[in-house]
């Protein structure tokens, strides 16, 4: 095979398992970046603070079975090949997502919806579990192995990317439901967040198309000829010694930090700009939109110069400025969206809601809301809710408090671009742990039981103590209420203990061709 037709294959392999990638990150994350939108639909909506909580848990629980998934899948991956274990990955996952989006709310079918949809969560997990791995190995054993970092950061960047999907595709259902604003967001509440699952489905019969027209892993396909291939790769690769360092050195040293980092950076930032900055639903997710523009291409940046100078470093690195920095940016955003400090344009003040809600326990007691819309000099609108707690009887009297919380800010044009630049440093934190990690991984194992060797722990480190960051971190701030980046910990914790373990027991540099 001559240099040019080389070259023209291995960007094929990766065009190829990228698009099948990339659609099952769309799928998994499309359900965590409607959190708020699910949390009223298959939840009761008398707390909706539990209801956030529990779908986070759902969302999280997706990413408790991910190693299982890399167990199952990696184990068929080992023994039949690359090429179809994966696509059998991409038909579980679109099934689920589609699945997803037909699932009667809570209001129609009681404690059921949110059961299934439960079930549906765990079924994407699995088939994710199988995936990534496999896509990472598949696109690595076509790689020359001086360029594997480079080659398999365009795999890195299909996670990022899945996300920007699915927050352009939220956007644009939402806005093209009705021209009115009110109107669309009550229309893509009740029904419209149903789209982005089903249009899934479209992109899944594409990727599968293209997938059967792939041919298997040269490196696995050689093996194969030999008769090579491993026996039983579950036993290979953790009942012996010597492996088993490796995969517990990658999840500690490596996957675990790693994962924090990713899941801070995009889910919990999004999370953190509209539950606690109140940012609108708009501007919080085209501000995560900007950031991962202009970060993404740093994938293939890192990706490509940790083949000259190694993976570690720039891996550790990462995690190093992000639990250095996360809560001095994450204090950014709350001053940069506090109007403290704002001069309130005169006459600009608008009532748009005086109700006063009557308690259904007491009919005596009531809390009297007034909202309205303020308007300041440097262009920032926010709505205001001011409460005034009001009981019958004087013995509770001296607890009545008024309150104020603001729902809803439309930044700014200032505020706003300096919260994308901001994001987009978070992010930046990503493709430096993140753009290396598929060829770190893939150079750790031997070809007979890579897939199954470098899917456990990539899947623990990211799917579970990464998958859980949101969930963790939204808890910690309702333990701890008066700090608002006591979230922040659970990140700093985790990534500090995978910075020290790297440091210390993992190698800069290892040899690209021991492995294979």
């Amino acid at each position: 095979m001559t240099h040019q037709s080389e070259k023209k294959t291995i960007w094929q392999v990766i065009a190829a398992s990228s698009l099948g990638t990339l659609i099952e990150w769309y799928d998994f994350y499309i359900f965590g970046s409607l959190a708020t939108v699910i949390a009223s639909q298959f939840f009761p909506k008398t707390n909706p603070t539990a209801a956030l909580l529990s779908t986070l848990a759902t969302f999280a629980a997706g990413f408790i079975v991910r190693p299982f998934g890399a167990l199952v899948f990696g184990r068929l991956g080992d023994l039949i090949g690359r090429k179809y274990t994966f696509l059998l990955t991409l038909v579980l996952m679109g099934g689920s997502t589609f699945a997803i989006g037909l699932v009667p709310g809570y209001a129609t079918i009681g404690f059921a919806a949110p059961l299934i949809v439960l079930l549906l969560r765990l079924l994407q997990g699995l088939a994710l579990g199988g995936e990534y791995g496999g896509a990472a190995t598949y696109v690595a054993e076509h790689a020359p192995p001086h360029r594997r970092g480079y080659f398999t950061s365009w795999i890195q960047t299909t996670a990022t990317l899945g996300l920007f999907i699915s927050l352009g595709v939220i956007l644009i259902t939402r806005h093209m439901l009705a021209p009115d604003l009110p109107t669309s967001i009550q229309r893509f509440n009740d029904w419209g967040w149903r789209i982005p699952f089903l249009v899934s489905i479209l992109l899944v019969v594409v990727s599968i198309y293209i997938r059967l027209r792939m041919n298997e892993s040269p490196l696995f396909a050689k093996l194969k000829t030999e008769g090579k291939t491993a026996v039983n790769p579950l036993k290979e690769s953790f009942g012996h010694k010597a492996n088993l360092k490796m995969v517990l050195l990658a999840l500690f040293g490596a996957t675990m930090g790693q994962g924090v980092v990713w899941y801070t950076g995009q889910f919990y930032a999004q999370s953190f700009l509209e539950n606690v900055c109140s940012i609108d639903f708009d501007q919080s997710r085209t501000i995560l939109i900007w950031g991962i523009l202009f970060a993404t291409p740093f994938f293939v940046v890192f990706g490509g110069w940790s083949d000259k100078i190694g993976r570690k470093w720039i891996m550790l690195a990462g995690m190093l400025l992000a639990i250095c920095t996360y809560q001095y940016i994450f204090k950014q955003f709350m001053i940069l969206t506090d109007p403290a400090g704002k001069t309130e344009l005169t006459g600009q003040r608008k009532l748009l809601e005086n109700k006063t809600i009557v308690s259904e326990k007491n009919p005596a007691d009531s809390i009297h809301l007034v909202t309205t819309e303020v308007h300041y000099n440097d262009g920032a609108v926010f709505k205001e809710v001011k409460a005034d707690t009001l009981f019958a009887d004087a013995a509770r009297a001296a607890v009545t408090k008024t309150s104020i919380k603001y729902k809803e800010k439309k930044l700014s044009t200032v505020a706003y671009r300096k919260i994308v630049g901001w994001v987009f440093i978070l992010i930046l934190y990503v493709t430096m742990v993140y753009g290396p990690i598929a060829a770190f991984l893939v150079e750790l194992f031997p070809t007979r039981i890579r897939y199954t060797s470098m899917s456990l722990p990539y899947h623990i480190g990211n799917g579970v103590f990464g998958g859980l960051t949101p969930f963790i971190a939204t808890l910690l701030t309702t333990i701890y209420v008066t700090d608002k980046l006591s979230g922040l910990w659970y990140t700093i914790i985790v990534g500090a203990v995978c910075l020290f373990i790297g440091a210390i027991y993992i190698s800069n540099r290892i040899d690209p061709d021991v492995n294979d």
